[in-house]
């Protein structure tokens, strides 16, 4: 007796359908002129598929399945399709090179079926990665500790490859926001890739995973950033930005070749890591009363000086803050513009474009404003343009790459300003340098003798002025410790510490003979303002971070 196996019987028909089919698409694509793609065969770019939403792409019958660069594949069953034409027109209008394939109902439905893959986020018009509000709120409330990061990333590690991916990014750019991590560093060795935050200036080892992960988080990062895939063997720098609530935290991509394979650097500027009140920043109420005296003059030029990371831009917006009003009309000329502050004129430089800090300043001055900000002053041009302006009623906010406030003076110089009007021009120069605050849960207090104390009251006994003293109390000072509200570092923020010279009478007599930075130091002593190892010792002394942390930043030992 012979039995009826339906099941195999339906697999048959389905199988006949799909030859049919695929043979109905490929006269069609004879038909069209378009090659014909077998999708069952071809592996799927997951990116791919944020380029457009699955219901979009459903309705529309076409599948996105593979990019590079600017240059799309998508896959189609009809050209003639008016949705289709509508969505092909949209990822042209995007910018986007799309080469189109004719492929079957089945081909479809497995890049469809990729879309359950995909995490939260998705790559909108703008090349922005956006991330779902409540999901990245979510990953954020998860991440506590150093430990959560570790813990999440393993957990999503051995997963299947495209959600993977996605989803390690993710736990990485999300630990890194909570966490309030300044950059991110993935860094390849031979055998496998390490991943480290840096907290409150310090870089921390988070974890290490395998090399084949690294390739296709790399792989995402350069498409995120709008870099070049098949560049291995050069620098290459991008940017792509997190949308979070009415927060955008852009990420400055920097890539560059090393020994085993391309190390990463993301920098993360969030607005709200630098939006600090000038009151918050540490420095001493002495030195704050000159400065909101220099800022409250018409014209002049004032200078934060200090190596890359030292908090200068955050001080001089926190300057720009303090004197906007409605009255004045300030434009800033940056690179990057890291906070945008409402009322005021910022313009970003470009060098692919040539556009400059001096051809910046050159054209700010055309739209007659009362302040000015220039992020750095890095060549003569830009000095020389800088300097006139502080001569001609404008008041001048920027930054120098000097060691010390004594040093501005010879590195203008050095640029080619004429020694002559540099005290009409100056009116204030700042040095800084950012030390991390101590827990203020877990530090402890420790006597203060040996070596530290021999180091401690040797440079109180350098303060002239010795109301800077009172209430201090140099017998004891405080130590990291440790614990879960810190990350178990034993610190948590940071704070800076200051110096400054205010251009008067003996400073501009001496400046004519280009005098050196000691040279410059001593004849203005008789200021009384701390410099910055005086500045740091009694924020040592009052328990605000600790002497190891100060000396880290800044020699103690020098003179």
């Amino acid at each position: 007796m012979v039995q009826f196996n339906e099941e195999k019987q339906n697999e048959r028909l389905d199988e006949l359908r799909k030859r049919e089919e695929e043979e109905l698409t490929q006269r069609l694509a004879i038909k069209y002129g378009l090659p014909y793609l077998d999708l069952a065969a071809v592996s799927i770019n997951i990116d791919a598929l944020r380029v457009l939403p699955e219901d979009r792409c459903r309705a529309a019958n076409l599948a996105v399945f593979n990019i590079v660069d600017r240059e799309l594949s998508v896959g189609i069953l009809s050209p003639n399709q008016p949705q289709t034409q509508a969505e092909i027109e949209d990822l042209k209008s995007r910018n986007y090179q799309v080469r189109l394939f004719m492929v079957t109902h089945q081909g479809l439905n497995k890049v469809w079926e990729r879309y359950k893959d995909l995490s939260f986020s998705f790559e909108t018009k703008s090349g922005a990665l956006d991330i779902s509000n409540d999901q990245i709120l979510e990953l954020m409330e998860k991440v506590r500790t150093i430990d959560d990061v570790r813990n999440l990333i393993k957990e999503v590690i051995g997963q299947n490859k495209s959600y993977r991916i996605s989803r390690t990014l993710e736990i990485i750019l999300s630990g890194a926001l909570a966490l309030k991590a300044s950059d991110v560093h993935l860094e390849p060795e031979e055998s496998y890739v390490r991943l480290r935050y840096r907290l409150d200036g310090v870089l921390n080892d988070i974890l290490q995973f395998d090399s084949e992960t690294y390739n296709l988080i790399l792989s995402r990062i350069k498409l995120l950033s709008n870099l070049k895939l098949n560049i291995k063997n050069r620098a290459q720098d991008g940017r792509f930005s997190i949308k979070l609530k009415d927060n955008d935290i852009e990420i400055r991509t920097s890539l560059l070749p090393g020994a085993y394979n391309e190390t990463i650097v993301m920098r993360m500027l969030n607005p709200k890591s630098i939006a600090v009140p000038l009151e918050e920043l540490g420095i001493n109420s002495r030195l704050l009363s000159i400065l909101e005296r220099e800022m409250e003059k018409p014209n002049g030029m004032i200078l934060t000086t200090g190596p890359t990371g030292s908090g200068k831009t955050t001080t001089l917006y926190a300057c720009l803050r303090k004197i906007h009003t409605p009255a004045i009309k300030i434009i800033t000329i940056e690179n990057p513009i890291e906070y945008h502050l409402p009322g005021i004129v910022q313009t970003q430089t470009d060098s692919d474009e040539n556009y400059t800090f001096s051809q910046g300043l050159r054209s700010a001055l055309r739209q007659d404003p009362d302040v000015i900000m220039v992020g750095e002053i890095r060549d003569a041009e830009t000095a020389e343009i800088a300097v006139h302006s502080a001569l001609t009623g404008h008041l001048v906010f920027s930054t120098l790459h000097t060691n010390n406030a004594a040093g501005t003076y010879p590195r203008l110089i050095d640029l080619g300003i004429n020694p002559k009007i540099l005290p009409s021009a100056i009116t204030l120069s700042m040095a800084q340098r950012l030390v991390r605050k101590l827990c203020p849960i877990c530090k402890k207090q420790v006597p203060l003798e040996g070596k530290p104390k021999q180091t401690v009251d040797f440079i109180l006994s350098t303060v002239t002025d010795k109301s800077y003293l009172d209430g201090i109390n140099a017998s004891v000072m405080y130590e990291p410790v440790g614990c879960n509200e810190c990350n178990g570092l034993g610190y948590k923020g940071r704070l800076g510490i200051y110096e400054a010279i205010v251009t008067d009478e003996i400073l501009e007599r001496i400046v004519n003979e280009n005098p050196s930075e000691r040279e410059i130091k001593k004849a203005t002593a008789a200021q009384d303002i701390l410099d910055m190892k005086q500045d740091g010792i009694l924020k040592v002394l009052q328990g605000m971070t600790s002497l190891d942390e100060l000396r880290r930043v800044i020699d103690l030992e020098a003179l």
